[in-house]
C-alpha cells in the first residue's frame, strides 16, 4: 500500500451518550498501533471541547470510532463543520452512523444513518471497488463476522462512491434488499468523508485484513 505524506495527526473521538460498544478500547489500541507502525500520531478523546478551530488546525483526519447519540456541543459542531468544509478529512467507524441524529450536516457528511441490525453473525462482504486503498488487499468476496447495519436510506447516489456491499442472501435479517452498501466514501466540500459500518467486535481490531481496511480508509481520508 503506498505511503502518503498527508497522514500525520489523527484525532479519534469515542464519546457515547447512547449504546456503548465494548470494542472501543480495542479500536483505540488498533489505531494507535497503526500510527506507531506507519508514522502518524493518534490522539483519543471523549471531550467535545477538543473540537475548536485551533485544535483541529493541522490535523490529517478526525475519526468517530463507534460514537453514539448526541456527542457534540453547538460550538463543537460549528468547529467540525468549518474544518471539514475547509478540507479536513472525516472517517466514521461502525456506530458513528448512530450519532448526531439531530444535526443534518452530520447526516450529509456521513452519507446515511443507522436504522437497525440483526444479531451478530457471519456474512459475505462484496468488494465493489478494488482500486480504493481500503479495499485493494481484500478478496472480492470477503467472509466476515459483524453486525450488518441497515440504514434509513441507501447512501448510493451521485457524489457517493460505494466501496463494498453485503450479500443479504448469505445471512439472516437483512433489510435493504439487493443493494445493501456497507462501506462508502465521498468528497465533502474541500475535504473527504469515509465510512465503514464494520467493526462491532473486539477481535475485528486485531485482524490484519480489517486493520488494512482502516489504514486504507484513513490514508484516503487524509488526502
Amino acid at each position: 500500500m503506498p505511503q502518503t505524506d498527508h497522514l500525520s495527526d489523527v484525532l479519534v473521538f469515542t464519546r457515547t451518550t447512547a449504546y456503548r460498544h465494548d470494542s472501543i478500547p480495542a479500536g483505540q489500541a488498533a489505531l494507535r498501533e497503526l500510527g506507531e507502525e506507519h508514522g502518524f500520531t493518534v490522539e483519543t478523546s471523549e471531550d467535545p471541547s477538543v473540537f475548536t478551530d485551533a485544535s483541529l488546525a493541522g490535523r490529517s483526519a478526525v475519526v468517530f470510532l463507534s460514537t453514539s447519540g448526541e456527542v457534540l456541543t453547538p460550538d463543537a459542531q460549528l468547529a467540525l463543520r468549518r474544518w471539514t468544509s475547509a478540507g479536513g478529512g472525516f472517517m466514521g467507524i461502525h456506530s458513528a452512523a448512530c450519532t448526531e441524529y439531530d444535526w443534518p450536516y452530520y447526516g450529509e457528511l456521513l452519507g446515511a444513518r443507522f436504522a437497525g441490525h440483526p444479531e451478530f453473525q457471519p456474512g459475505t462482504v462484496l468488494v465493489e471497488d478494488r482500486n480504493h486503498p481500503s479495499m485493494r488487499h481484500l478478496p472480492l468476496r470477503w467472509d466476515w463476522n459483524d453486525e450488518w447495519y441497515d440504514f434509513r436510506r441507501n447512501p448510493r447516489r451521485p457524489g457517493v462512491q460505494v466501496l463494498a456491499t453485503i450479500d443479504e442472501a448469505g445471512y439472516e435479517g437483512g433489510g435493504m434488499g439487493a443493494d445493501h452498501p456497507l462501506v462508502w466514501c465521498r468528497e465533502s466540500g474541500a475535504g473527504r468523508s469515509f465510512y465503514t459500518s464494520l467493526g462491532h467486535a473486539d477481535d475485528a481490531y486485531t485482524d490484519p485484513a480489517f486493520r488494512g481496511h482502516l489504514l486504507g480508509g484513513l490514508r484516503w481520508t487524509a488526502g
